[in-house]
């Protein structure tokens, strides 16, 4: 029996830990074929990763077979599992992302404000044809999207593309866990988190070790562990103690976008006019990391690539197919369609939530209705989604416009039409849907 992964963007930095998630997983997932597909713009990092990948899949002695190609259709035949990785753009696109919204005084961020919003509007079309693909030429195959922004890109996948077999994978709640784990001085298998919410605006309800409720020790150690909650791409700004007493919910280190704004844009600006946007501190940090990846003694995951902030994400997306080939029932935290856990939200919108997983996909364990402290911003932060995917899909202005001013991060009618106006000018090259 065979079983195939392609990596759909497999000339990202991230692959190698793909590679040795799908490796240290073979007893279990007996992956035999995958294949790794990038577009020309991406053929050389492609040609570098496929071979470090070789490397690694040959010190293991597992019976697997790698192959990496542009061709994507031919790639993607007898699939069984596909997962996304894609940059429309790349680092210079998500640059302008970054330099645009600073520039009038906002957040410039990949995945949140108007870089969040920019970033979908990109990535969706590009996505919705894959989805295609898929639906036509291995539908029984799942896609596991990793692409940011994770929870937007797979509701507007999940709502207006033929497939319907997608999840959408984060390693903030796997950061979450590691740092409860870490604050309470146990292991992290230990550590159970009921969280609720979206993604990249989830929350931690609950805290169990072993299932003994250790929420509020968790939050006490949470305001005093000197921890750097955070993954590399976002700056640990802490939490006051009135805060966490408050809203009695454990954040995640998006947060603090939309609670501590100001103190995020100064600090923002402070590093953009030390070291430039954190795009240029990546394309840094990628140049080193190719630079390793091309040393042909190399057949390991290099543990320089812990310094991307999206680390641990391939692990998850390995985790999740494991679980799904063999129906393992257990638990994981991914981005599926709500279906009624949460009662305050629509059935067919995404949430980030803990879910059974099994051979027919994720169930989300019912979480009843959201916390009064969190409700409100919430249903704000879906119903801004919902708007943004309406734009990425229709193409129209107007609509664009509406997602742009009803961003919690935005909110300004002008500022709102100025940045609208000089992104979709800057991105006119991958934003083929808009009449630019």
């Amino acid at each position: 029996m065979t079983l195939k992964v392609v990596v759909v963007g497999g000339g990202s930095s991230y692959t190698p830990e793909i590679i040795e998630g799908l490796i240290n997983r073979h007893e279990q997932f007996p992956v035999s074929n995958i294949v790794l597909v990038d577009i020309e713009a991406g053929k050389g990092k492609l040609e570098i990763i496929g071979n470090l990948s070789a490397r690694m899949i040959e010190k293991s002695g597992k019976p697997i077979s790698i192959s990496w190609t542009l061709d994507r259709k031919k790639a993607l035949k007898n699939a069984d599992f596909v997962s996304t990785q894609i940059r429309v753009g790349g680092l210079e696109a998500r640059s302008k992302d970054e330099r645009i919204p600073l520039s009038h005084g906002l957040i410039g961020q990949e995945t949140n404000g108007a870089g969040g919003i920019f970033k979908a509007f990109r990535t969706i079309p590009v996505l919705m044809d894959l989805a295609k693909d898929v639906h036509d030429i291995c539908p029984n195959a799942w896609i596991i999207n990793f692409t940011n922004p994770a929870g937007i890109v797979t509701e507007a996948l999940l709502k207006h593309s033929p497939h319907k077999k997608i999840i959408g994978v984060c390693n903030i709640p796997y950061n979450m866990r590691h740092s409860t784990a870490e604050i309470l001085n146990v292991d992290p298998s230990d550590v159970k988190i009921e969280f609720v919410g979206m993604n990249h605006f989830i929350f931690g309800r609950r805290v169990y070790v072993k299932g003994v409720d250790r929420t509020d020790e968790a939050l006490d150690k949470l305001l005093n562990a000197n921890l750097d909650y955070s993954p590399a791409n976002i700056v640990n700004l802490g939490w006051s103690q009135t805060f966490i007493e408050s809203t009695k919910l454990l954040p995640n280190p998006y947060h603090q976008y939309y609670f501590q704004t100001k103190e995020v844009l100064t600090n923002d600006i402070e590093a953009y006019e030390k070291h430039g946007t954190r795009a240029e501190v990546v394309t840094e940090l990628e140049k080193s990391l190719f630079d390793i990846y091309r040393n042909p003694e190399l057949n390991i995951k290099p543990k320089e690539l812990e310094e991307r902030g999206g680390a641990f994400y391939s692990d998850v997306a390995c985790s999740l197919m494991d679980s799904i080939y063999n129906n393992k029932e257990d638990i994981q935290t991914v981005n599926t369609l709500n279906n009624g856990a949460i009662s305050d939200l629509p059935d067919d919108a995404v949430i980030e939530a803990n879910c059974v997983i099994t051979n027919h996909g994720p169930e989300p364990v019912a979480l009843g209705k959201l916390p009064s402290s969190i409700k409100g911003i919430t249903l704000e932060m879906k119903a801004f989604e919902e708007l943004v995917i309406e734009a990425a899909i229709s193409g129209d202005y107007n609509d664009a416009y509406m997602a742009m001013v009803m961003n919690p991060l935005i909110k300004d009618e002008k500022l709102s039409k100025m940045m609208l106006d000089e992104l979709l000018e800057a991105h006119k090259a991958y934003l083929p849907q808009f009449d630019i």
